[in-house]
């Protein structure tokens, strides 16, 4: 009897933690992913200072003897978040970091562009006009 109370005792506790530390980790997730997109945008703008325009694809940005960002991000995935980058022209390009659906459910998505502004969205890809985060 003293150890179906205990377990049920840790079944109630396990049910009441769990959902935090899941929510914890979205949250850690998204931060982490915050700080990628920041990182990709300044490197954009880096690039462009030295070659005197936008990287045509994302892994520019790590080619080269002096890489401006890591190679697994420029891949275009790390950790639980993939980034989409396009460059619309000589002077502009567009950001975009969207969890991947089997790693993080639940997080929101960011936009970034050559204005260095980054925008945020939890329903699906975020764009020029949702809410600015930094």
């Amino acid at each position: 009897m003293e150890i179906m109370i205990a377990v049920a005792v840790l079944v109630v506790l396990l049910s009441l933690a769990l959902p935090n530390l899941l929510r914890s980790r979205v949250t850690a997730m998204e931060v982490i992913a915050l700080a990628n997109t920041k990182t990709i945008a300044n490197a954009c703008q880096f690039y462009r200072g030295n070659q005197g325009t936008y990287p045509d694809v994302l892994s520019d940005l790590s080619a080269g003897n002096v890489p401006y960002i890591d190679s697994q991000l420029s891949s275009g995935s790390k950790q639980g978040y993939e980034f989409i980058f396009n460059r619309t022209s000589v002077n502009s390009f567009t950001l975009n970091a969207n969890p991947t659906s089997g790693e993080l459910l639940g997080g929101r998505h960011f936009y970034a562009d050559e204005s260095g502004v980054i925008r945020g969205r939890a329903d699906g890809p975020a764009g020029p006009g949702d809410e600015i985060i930094q």
